[in-house]
């Protein structure tokens, strides 16, 4: 029996639409499975890959492995059983299967595959005149719209490979892109004002080689600000290890604005910094005179 006599007995047997199957092997013999007690009906299919489908419909509800190829079945009462399922194999033997008393049957697939939203025709709104008349002016510069839209990604690239090699260039990322010197700078700012707490964080992020002879200064405006220690030596850095450095920061005008604090990790003798970072400083409170 091949899969074409498959086509003609779901229509037969289950009396009410035509359903094509694709089959994953030969088909040796069908059995219909008519459980009167659920009232749940099925179509059980033997294949020589020593496997039994279960199809309610165009749903493959349940798979049955065998040792050896089912050449026949009957489904039916069994002894005192009413969902029982007699199979003999090609090598001769016997296989009797029991459902269960408790067995909940779920009209689904049970292969992985698309949800069951997917089937459902979606709500699609009427055509406004407004939806019409934009249809009609795409259609018409469809040409002229697309090269303004490559036009407009190709300046976008442009831009973004501009300001990363500037970045680059003057150091102004959190990480340096020097291999010779691989270091992560991170900095944080605590306080209300007008005193605050500046903190740099600094890691050396190579695997072996420490860093040596750093230096770590500071760029602000001195009619908004005053430091504590303008520059910071920078001890040996051993790999992975997180370093601390803290300075005192003095907001020394009464006007409630802020201004940035620039970072810079150099190296001694050197006037090109590894590494910038820009903090933005918070508005200073006012000061409290007793």
């Amino acid at each position: 029996m091949n899969k074409r006599v498959l086509k003609s007995v779901l229509a037969e047997e289950m009396g009410k639409r035509l359903w094509v199957l694709t089959l994953p092997a030969n088909v040796m013999t069908m059995e219909l499975m008519d459980y009167k007690t659920r009232g749940f009906k099925a179509i059980m299919v033997a294949l020589d890959n020593c496997e039994v489908h279960v199809y309610n419909e165009k749903y493959l509800v349940n798979t049955i492995k065998t040792e050896d190829i089912v050449t026949g079945m009957k489904f039916g009462r069994f002894g005192r059983e009413d969902g029982a399922l007699v199979m003999t194999t090609k090598g001769g033997g016997l296989i009797v299967k029991i459902l269960k008393r408790n067995s909940v049957f779920e009209e689904k697939d049970s292969r992985p595959g698309p949800p069951a939203a997917q089937n459902q025709k979606l709500n699609i709104p009427k055509k406004t005149k407004l939806f019409v008349d934009q249809t009609m002016r795409e259609r018409e510069n469809a040409v002229t719209m697309h090269r303004m839209f490559q036009r407009d990604l190709y300046r976008l690239r442009l831009d973004a490979a501009r300001s990363y090699v500037k970045a680059l260039e003057t150091s102004m990322t959190p990480m340096s892109a020097d291999p010779l010197e691989p270091l992560k700078l991170s900095a944080t700012v605590n306080g209300i004002g007008p005193s605050f707490q500046l903190t740099v964080n600094l890691q050396n992020t190579s695997s072996a080689t420490p860093s040596i002879n750093l230096l770590i200064t500071f760029q602000y405006d001195e009619k908004l600000y005053q430091l504590q220690r303008s520059s910071i030596k920078v001890p040996l850095l051993v790999p992975g290890l997180n370093y601390a450095f803290q300075t005192l920061v003095e907001c020394i005008s009464d006007k409630a604005i802020a201004d940035t604090i620039k970072v810079f990790v150099l190296r001694k003798g050197k006037s090109m910094p590894i590494i910038t970072g820009n903090i933005n400083m918070p508005v200073s409170e006012a000061q409290v005179v007793v």
